[in-house]
């Protein structure tokens, strides 16, 4: 029952995550990967078929763009690099004072009487 709960709210902020990443730097898919695992201490551990949608959505939203870039070393391929945009920018803004107010009210709803349960 936990890790279905568990699901469910990492579909909800996904995008949101995700758009905060990009908006730190220039990265690419795999980097992406890597860096939800490591900072979200194992939480976010996605498969590339969770997060290739995401990036695709944010992208047709228009609040991500990508570019080729060719890779370094005569054998590596080139990497599809996403990066923010002024609107993705503030989007996340948006997303993260609502995620604010929904912890906000969330935490005040599930206190409120905690020592009854």
């Amino acid at each position: 029952m936990e890790q279905k709960f568990a699901q469910q709210l990492k579909k909800g902020v996904l995008d949101m995550v995700v758009l905060r990443l990009v908006c730190e730097e220039d990265t690419y898919g795999y980097g992406l990967l890597q860096k939800l695992e490591q900072r979200g201490g194992g939480f976010f551990d996605l498969k590339e078929g969770t997060l290739y949608p995401v990036l695709y959505r944010l992208e047709d939203a228009g609040l991500i763009r990508s570019a080729w870039q060719a890779a370094e070393g005569k054998r590596a391929a080139p990497k599809k690099y996403y990066s923010a945009t002024e609107a993705g920018r503030e989007a996340y803004r948006e997303y993260r004072g609502v995620w604010q107010k929904f912890c906000a009210c969330v935490e005040g709803l599930c206190a409120e009487g905690e020592e009854e349960v």
